[in-house]
């Protein structure tokens, strides 16, 4: 069978994607599960994070986010049988693309999928689900009453971390990247029919005339947002197109509040002296957002799996309604992970027919 992997070449811009030949395992472990796989999400492939952690090969298998149904499990599966509906990720360390046919998967990397909730659903959600969870719950310790400032709203990842936030009583603001985003954001809604928004208030950073930090700190009186959760930081003056209207740290660090909690995407952060003091001086944490780590220990792994099942239960109710374009065939699959890639759009969905 056929999957999508990463040729690596000298450089990350030097990358290529490929349909390659592949093979899955006729023997299953004893924890493994075999999955016809229905649907698999296209997300940003970081290539430096493999390289980190010694994970480099000529080919790197693309798209981790699957959901299918069960074909086979191995003799000590316990939450699985033959023909249940399930949806997880790929560990970091696969070796199959999520665009083969079928995998095979260690059961504790599943969840069982809600009857009601679509395959696009679930593949298109489930990373961002998490991701959400972990920034929102996990690092910044989120609460009813608190005020939450979502960078770059309208992304997979920021639609469901606010949808997420409002469920739990949290205002949210959030930024807007275009006039598009704006409009998108101002009519987002917990559900059909309900007038009220789900964002307090839209800060369309796309226009030169208005300025983040004072519109968070004139929705907040002056106190400052209790949670940032970002999309990147624009790290120095010349900085590419794309990444303009991204804020800068100093601004993030002005606008949090007294012991607020700043989660970054930033993975190249550096803090000056002054900006720690000011995160000193407000008693403020500052967390990177890196949701790889809940397979880095197994002691972590109820905790991984309990989010999961949450995550698809809230996407079976409508609390979390993910934003997806129309999911392509498998033969468009390179041309979306290219798009995926550069930045060209958020994510792809592959449905295989």
């Amino acid at each position: 069978m056929k999957g999508l992997y990463c040729k690596l070449g000298e450089t990350a811009a030097e990358a290529k994607f490929v349909i390659q030949e592949t093979n899955v395992p006729s023997a299953l472990g004893s924890n493994q599960v075999k999955v016809q796989v229905k649907a698999c999400a296209l997300s940003p492939l970081d290539i430096k994070l493999h390289g980190d952690l010694k994970l480099q090969t000529d080919l790197v298998p693309v798209g981790r986010e699957v959901v299918g149904i069960v074909l086979q499990v191995g003799p000590k599966v316990t939450f699985f049988q033959p023909d249940d509906e399930v949806v997880g990720i790929l560990p970091l360390d696969t070796e199959m693309s999520g665009l083969c046919d079928a995998v095979v998967i260690n059961e504790h990397d599943l969840v069982q999928k809600p009857e009601k909730l679509s395959w696009v659903e679930a593949a298109g959600a489930i990373r961002d689900g998490l991701r959400a969870y972990t920034a929102l719950h996990t690092l910044a310790r989120m609460a009813s009453g608190h005020t939450l400032l979502v960078l770059d709203g309208a992304s997979p990842l920021g639609v469901l971390a606010i949808q997420l936030a409002h469920y739990h009583g949290v205002k949210v603001l959030a930024s807007a990247l275009s006039s598009e985003d704006q409009k998108f954001l101002e009519e987002l809604r917990p559900s059909v029919g309900v007038r009220e928004s789900l964002v307090a208030r839209v800060i369309g950073v796309w226009d030169a005339k208005v300025d983040l930090v004072d519109s968070c700190l004139e929705e907040t009186g002056g106190l400052g947002v209790d949670i940032v959760m970002d999309s990147g930081v624009s790290l120095h003056e010349e900085e590419p197109e794309a990444r303009r209207l991204l804020p800068y740290k100093h601004d993030i660090i002005t606008l949090l509040g007294v012991g607020g909690h700043w989660v970054t995407t930033e993975q190249n952060l550096q803090l000056d002296p002054p900006d720690s003091r000011s995160l000193f001086l407000k008693a403020a944490s500052l967390s990177f957002l890196n949701e790889e780590v809940w397979g880095a220990s197994s002691a972590r792994q109820g905790r991984y799996l309990h989010i999961m099942k949450d995550i698809v239960e809230k996407l079976s109710t409508g609390t979390l309604r993910p934003q997806l374009e129309d999911p392509v065939p498998l033969y468009d699959a390179i041309v979306s992970m290219e798009m995926v890639q550069k930045k060209q759009v958020r994510k792809r969905l592959v449905i295989q027919l």
